[in-house]
């Protein structure tokens, strides 16, 4: 039983990386597929895809390399069930001076830090990715 999904998504993009896995399988969930989407948005992966199969689904992420080296350097949990971290839209600080992202769960959706710091939103940080 997974207590975090969030983190179980992470976990598995993270390891399915270091062991040059070409897609990585992780149960569906509206938010895991809004993070995927933003993470294809970003760049960070090569694109997703949901695959039915009459319970919960699948959401099968096809991982990025750029000369043998995942995008994905790091990847961060910030936000945990048992330490909620919420930051007001000026509050929200850039990931690597600019080259990573924050997603932020806002009363408008899930966004990158950049999207809600011109929204003028703030909400609760959830994963860092540089």
């Amino acid at each position: 039983m997974h207590t975090d999904p969030i983190s179980d998504m992470i976990t598995r993009i993270r390891n399915g990386a270091q062991a040059f896995k070409e897609s990585v399988d992780i149960p569906a969930s509206k938010v895991k597929m809004n993070i995927a989407e933003i993470l294809y948005k970003e760049g960070y992966i090569k694109g997703y895809k949901v695959i039915e199969d009459g319970k919960q689904g699948l959401i099968r992420v096809n991982l990025k390399y750029l000369n043998s080296r995942h995008v994905i350097t790091g990847i961060q949990r910030v936000s945990k069930p048992g330490r909620r971290v919420y930051k007001k839209s000026d509050d929200i600080l850039q990931v690597r001076k600019g080259l990573g992202i924050t997603i932020v769960s806002t009363s408008k959706g899930l966004m990158t830090d950049l999207k809600a710091r011109a929204n003028h939103v703030g909400g609760e940080e959830l994963i860092r990715v540089w």
